[in-house]
């Protein structure tokens, strides 16, 4: 140390960037624990556990338990009680906190993190900023706090932060008025595409109001649709990027603080990860949301029908990179006008990923079905009916053997199908994981030709045949059928949806921006009209700003034409 620089203090920061799931309190304690033993065994000074840490994010109605409410108390305690040993380590961890200890069932408590020294809470911090929008419902679980809260850590003034808070000005210029030399952000914020580079420009002019360096502790994991994507971070007090953790794993993030005695200015540093290409992101948000739904849910595997199309090459490629192949069991089901090359691509696209390939014809249950129904439909032409009984038994296998085996039925289907209806209820919708109901069908183009172009995983490189991306996409179930025979081309399907659905716009601004009034009309009412369908479909993983879940609650039963 140069005293003559005048660094006088210098200490390390551990952020416990780790995999929490919900309402694994003893196994989140547990991590919190041993991440603690790891820092305080190569000399942290703070360890920091994110947003909600102790109960995994988001508990939802589970915070209206009073008996899920205690148990997280009793997990803080414990979380103390075993640290207690540990000379020298500051612990902020973050946890559901009742108002009080009687508090009745349905009363709202606080987002805190709680600042543990020596086994003894120093200081407890509620979150003041409560979001409720996109997939956020905060404001029916929790109480906002209303007071600052600055924590030494080895005489450096460390001003605590919850998420939301960060986003805006007022709580962090509460800090500094209340002596803060550094800014320390506990957060638990949702992957979309784009999320990680918006987030830390917003941390950015925190820092550029304040003065202040700021870190930035994410969790990472997958916790039903939502996709936490890690990525913490430290901004210098000039707002430049001082380290970056890795995006989508565990890891014990390790930052060094320096402070200068005569100005108190403090200086945070690390190792920076590069960002990542756009669809690298992707993917690994695609895996990783699919491999933490299949293994926090207990599942044994996954089965997926396997068409010979791109959707359900694309979602095999992505379950072979969250599970391995031996978890994955593909099933082909050709119907009366299933293409020859169809069945070839994908038995070749199997071997290929080495997975597990089985045929079930559905002839035989197709002439039993229209067998059945030809009094009731004696004297009617064939139609989307015949169609959707298809897809339908091809459902009812898929179960039969998710039933049999404890596999957990994959679902295929895009966002351009789920915006649109063009998919069946009961049929291709059947399942318990819809891996891309989020992802636009020109990026399902995209993310095939770049999982053919790497090898993320080491599963095996080229694994969708060529024919698969080139061909016309059609879902096969009447001759010489096309999927623009009932839809516009994707290109123009898909920027109307993101628009109207991602961005809000009305119908008139997106026909001023140069869409047909025709294709527009068509897309939104095909929109409004499958809702209910939407709102049978399983959950699925979100990667976009909004998503068909928790971001989009429309009513059933509406008219509204804008």
């Amino acid at each position: 140390m140069d005293a003559a620089c005048g660094f006088l203090m210098t200490f390390s920061i551990c952020i416990a960037q780790l995999n929490f799931t919900v309402g694994d309190l003893q196994g989140n304690a547990r991590k919190i624990i041993e991440a603690a033993y790891a820092s305080h065994a190569r000399g942290d000074r703070l360890l920091v556990a994110p947003e909600l840490a102790l109960c995994g994010y988001a508990p939802e109605d589970l915070l209206l338990r009073p008996a899920f409410q205690a148990a997280c108390d009793d997990a803080l305690k414990e979380v103390a009680r075993e640290t207690a040993g540990l000379a020298g380590l500051t612990l902020v961890v973050g946890h559901p906190l009742r108002q009080s200890p009687s508090a009745p069932a349905f009363s709202p408590c606080w987002n805190a993190a709680t600042v543990l020294q020596a086994g003894q809470t120093v200081a407890t911090y509620a979150k003041r900023e409560l979001p409720n929008y996109q997939v956020f419902d905060e404001r029916r679980y929790f109480v906002a706090g209303d007071r600052p809260c600055v924590v030494d850590v080895d005489g450096v003034r460390v001003g605590l932060l919850i998420c939301e808070d960060a986003w805006f000005s007022r709580p962090a210029a509460d800090l500094v008025a209340a002596g803060a030399q550094m800014i320390l952000v506990l957060n638990a914020s949702p992957y979309h595409a784009g999320k990680s580079a918006e987030r830390e420009q917003v941390m950015r002019q925190r820092v550029l109001e304040t003065g202040l360096p700021l870190v930035y502790a994410h969790l990472v994991g997958g916790q039903d649709e939502m996709v936490f994507d890690g990525r913490s971070f430290a901004l210098d007090a000039g707002g430049r990027l001082a380290a970056r953790a890795p995006g989508f794993r565990e890891v014990l993030v390790a930052l060094r603080t320096t402070t200068d005695a005569e100005t108190g200015r403090v200086q945070v540093s690390g190792v920076v990860e590069p960002e990542a290409e756009p669809l690298a992101e992707l993917w690994d948000a695609l895996v990783l949301g699919v491999r933490d739904y299949v293994r926090k849910n207990g599942f044994r595997g996954i089965v997926l029908g396997l068409s010979g199309g791109i959707d359900s090459a694309l979602v095999l490629a992505i379950a072979v990179d969250a599970l391995g192949a031996e978890h994955v069991r593909a099933v082909m089901m050709p119907s009366p006008y299933t293409a020859d090359i169809s069945w070839q691509d994908a038995a070749e696209m199997s071997r290929r990923m080495g997975v597990r390939y089985d045929e079930i014809p559905i002839r035989a249950a197709f002439d039993a079905f229209r067998h059945t129904l030809a009094g009731e439909f004696a004297g009617l032409a064939e139609d989307t009916t015949e169609e959707n009984l298809q897809a339908r038994i091809r459902g009812t296998l898929l179960m039969a053997l998710s039933n049999k085996f404890g596999s957990l039925v994959l679902t295929t289907g895009n966002k351009s199908e789920m915006a649109t209806g063009y998919c069946t209820l009961y049929g291709d919708m059947a399942g318990g994981f819809a891996v891309i109901k989020d992802v636009l069908k020109t990026r399902v183009f995209e993310l095939a030709r770049w999982r053919n172009a790497h090898d993320p995983y080491a599963t095996g490189s080229d694994p969708i045949p060529e024919r698969i991306i080139s061909r016309p996409p059609s879902a096969e179930l009447r001759p010489d059928q096309k999927d623009q025979d009932s839809l516009p081309p994707y290109e123009v399907l898909d920027a109307i949806i993101e628009r109207y659905v991602e961005q809000d716009e009305p119908i008139s601004s997106i026909v001023a921006a140069g869409y047909s009034q025709e294709d527009v009309d068509r897309v939104t009412r095909l929109l409004r009209i499958n809702e209910y369908k939407r709102r049978q479909a399983p959950p699925g993983v979100r990667v976009s700003r909004r998503s068909f879940g928790k971001d989009w609650r429309y009513p059933i039963t509406n008219r509204f034409r804008a």
